[in-house]
């Protein structure tokens, strides 16, 4: 990240004394996007205009502090980038920050930043929410506008945020957000079966930090017994074809110019989309569309659904991070939400000898205020202590 600022906010606003770490998908005027790889860098122009979400934040007071690292074209949840390194995780010092959104969240959790511009596609931004023991709001998808901002996966790319405290994200929402609200959120369901996919060192400790949390929140948590864990495997397959499909339709031409500039693994994701048969793919969006329709009856307005925010830790580089068994856990957990375009609101769960692992509260389309003032109304710059 670079800057000190990089960009000031042009006046005062909610949000002065602020400082903004930008993904670099977003456009911030007077600089070029590098999407995390330096052929794009090289080829990108110089920016005439603010990405929206950026706009709106220098107009509500904040500064940009400067663009952070993504993994490469916004694909991955690590954090480690085969150009550029991973940005640290001072929550859990020698282990992965979680990505893409890595460089906001490793900038926030070091004190760099104090937002976190980032995108959750699949988890981008509520991975390292929750390895880096942070705040997050994924949005309903489409709820906040995206001009300005390299696609990886349109039908579910979700502009979303990150900050230390809780206070501070229900400024930065209220400012990012349009002005309806929904439903208050009434009820927390335990989705028991979700927390069962986890370490199992983790499951006990997490439902206790769930309980402090509904305590906190003042709001009653229902065990929710079996949920979505039975169709995870299946979501997860389906948002995976589809997101391929889309990464090949907007990026395949330049992979093909450009093959030997990208990692293998970032290459061989672009290009699964190529040449999709019709019949996998149809099935994926029928698919699609019945995880939409079970999550809705699952969570309806005034219900959040508590489980885990990742089933690890963040894990040391290495083979653990490049394989595709914790990946795979990982998209398990985070799909519904990216299936269903539903909000999730991030918060720190529990810190163990590995590092944090979050919870999430994921409710239903059009939550989003009332998921924010349920946090900033009721926990006053304070959280649950959280242990091992």
């Amino acid at each position: 990240m670079a800057g000190d600022p990089l960009v000031a906010a042009p006046g005062e606003g909610v949000l002065s004394g602020s400082r903004v770490a930008v993904k670099d998908v977003f456009a911030v005027a007077g600089h070029a996007i590098g999407a995390g790889n330096p052929a794009w860098l090289r080829e990108a122009p110089v920016e005439s205009a603010h990405a929206s979400a950026v706009r709106a934040l220098l107009r509500a007071g904040a500064d940009v502090a400067g663009i952070a690292r993504t993994d490469e074209l916004a694909y991955g949840l690590s954090g480690v980038n085969a150009h550029y390194g991973m940005p640290p995780n001072p929550a859990a010092p020698g282990r992965v920050p979680g990505g893409s959104s890595s460089g906001p969240a490793g900038a926030v959790a070091l004190g760099l930043a104090d937002i976190g511009l980032g995108t959750d596609t699949a988890g981008s931004v509520r991975v390292p929410t929750s390895y880096c023991g942070l705040y997050s709001l994924r949005p309903t998808h489409g709820l906040v506008p995206s001009a300005g901002q390299i696609p990886l996966a349109p039908s579910f790319d979700t502009v979303s945020w990150m900050t230390r405290t809780p206070r501070l994200l229900g400024r930065v929402s209220d400012v990012l957000l349009p002005r309806r609200t929904g439903r208050p959120v009434e009820r927390l369901l335990l989705a028991t079966d979700l927390f069962d996919l986890v370490d199992p060192a983790l499951r006990g400790p997490l439902r206790d930090a769930a309980h402090a949390w509904a305590k906190t929140l003042a709001v009653p948590l229902l065990p929710g017994s079996d949920t979505c864990a039975a169709h995870l495997e299946e979501w997860a397959e389906a948002l995976g074809v589809l997101q391929a499909v889309e990464m090949w339709r907007l990026h395949g031409d330049w992979l093909r110019a450009h093959r030997e500039a990208v990692s293998p693994l970032v290459a061989d994701a672009v290009a699964a989309g190529e040449g999709m048969p019709a019949e996998y793919l149809a099935w994926a969006r029928d698919t699609v569309g019945r995880a939409r329709s079970a999550l809705a009856e699952l969570i309806p307005p005034g219900t959040a659904l508590v489980q885990p925010a990742a089933p690890t830790a963040a894990p040391p580089p290495g083979p653990a991070v490049t394989g595709m068994a914790l990946r795979t856990a990982t998209v398990r957990m985070v799909c519904a939400a990216s299936v269903a375009g539903l909000p999730v609101l991030t918060l720190p769960g529990v810190r163990g000898p590995a590092g944090p692992v979050g919870l999430s509260l994921v409710a239903a389309a059009g939550s989003d205020r009332a998921l924010t003032a349920l946090l900033a109304d009721r926990t006053a710059g304070s959280a649950p202590a959280t242990g091992s």
